[in-house]
């Protein structure tokens, strides 16, 4: 497996690995994909594989700007035109009922399917190049499974290799995502009992949505189809995370200190300033910007052998949501991480 830059001759050679089954990691604007032909169930089983990932754990298919959505959704409400029109391509991610001929095994099992239009012009040019615009690309993110996204090509490679054991035929290489985080998933496929319903929020926000569909999306509920990302644990580093309010951070350093534990930081715009005894990563202060860097700043801070990575907490309005939920999620599991240091 080798990284490779998105010229037109490794764009051919990626649609041909994909079209023989194999598995192509491509950039996204939200986070780098782990891509396999969805009409292939021998392929998709493949991302499984490499993943860890459960079976029952659905994957997104990827298609490209102008794709017939009728073949793969049996239908589509007319709310769906409108956030395809709105948003696609884009960060945004419809469950639909699933046409029949879309294998079970992209959705886990389900009678529903996700599926986004990306915008970032690498996979866009991928995604033509393979059947010629007519296939779709399954593509959860490329990274074993509950770990933390990848935005770059050498967060991938760092995944899965660089040698011949690598599950992978190539990485297309096409520089940092853009968004940082996974696309906000909405759910279409039960409007007459249950109206749309924000399953994963992302960078379009549930506002936004409502602006264009006139109904504000409602909580999923338990008997929501299952999506990308939903599990309480997930987007996580092995180093644990603890979500710490500024105003406790220096208290916490100096217990930390006198107890012989290194800390990893991650802070929103100023804060704390790194030393012999910890790291820091100070991310922008808004929304967009610290998403950006969010995913790379977890790895980089699970990578300097501390103890405990503490993340500054973010705002709680509503243009951080899916930064929450991913830092939720990346916590889970932590909470007695302090008092297991001796704090």
């Amino acid at each position: 497996m080798s990284i490779r830059q998105p010229d037109q001759a490794a764009l051919a050679e990626a649609a041909v690995a994909l079209e023989a089954g194999r598995l192509v990691a491509f950039p996204t604007e939200t986070v780098y994909g782990l891509g396999a032909d969805a009409e292939n169930p021998a392929a998709i089983a493949a991302i499984y594989a490499a993943k860890g990932r459960p079976s029952n754990h659905p994957v997104i298919v990827h298609l490209a700007p102008g794709a017939d959505i009728g073949r793969w959704a049996r239908e589509i409400p007319d709310a769906a035109n409108k956030l395809i029109a709105a948003f696609w391509p884009g960060p945004l991610t419809l469950i639909l009922k699933r046409a029949a001929n879309v294998p079970a095994a992209v959705a886990g099992g389900q009678d529903s399917v996700g599926l986004r239009c990306p915008s970032h012009p690498v996979a866009q040019a991928l995604l033509k190049a393979f059947r010629h615009g007519e296939g779709g690309l399954a593509a959860p993110s490329a990274n074993r499974f509950g770990h933390v996204s990848p935005t770059t090509a050498q967060h991938v490679q760092d995944e899965f290799g660089a040698g011949p054991d690598s599950p992978l035929a190539m990485v297309l290489d096409g520089g940092a995502s853009q968004v940082g985080i996974e696309s906000t998933i909405v759910d279409l496929s039960r409007m007459d009992s249950h109206g749309p319903a924000l399953l994963r929020p992302g960078q379009i926000t549930a506002e936004q949505i409502a602006a264009v569909i006139g109904q504000w999306p409602g909580l999923g509920g338990t008997d929501a189809p299952r999506v990308s990302g939903a599990l309480a644990s997930h987007y996580a580093p092995r180093t644990p995370v603890v979500l710490v309010e500024g105003a406790a951070l220096p208290a916490l350093l100096d217990g930390l200190a006198a107890a012989g534990r290194r800390a990893a930081m991650i802070l929103a715009g100023t804060g704390a300033a790194a030393t012999p005894a910890r790291s820091a990563v100070a991310l922008p202060s808004e929304p967009d910007g610290y998403a950006q860097g969010l995913y790379a700043a977890l790895r980089s801070m699970d990578n300097v052998g501390a103890d405990v990575i503490l993340v500054q907490r973010p705002p709680q309005d509503i243009a951080w949501l899916g930064i929450n939920d991913r830092l939720r999620r990346a916590a889970h599991g932590s909470e007695n991480t302090l008092n297991a240091l001796g704090l």
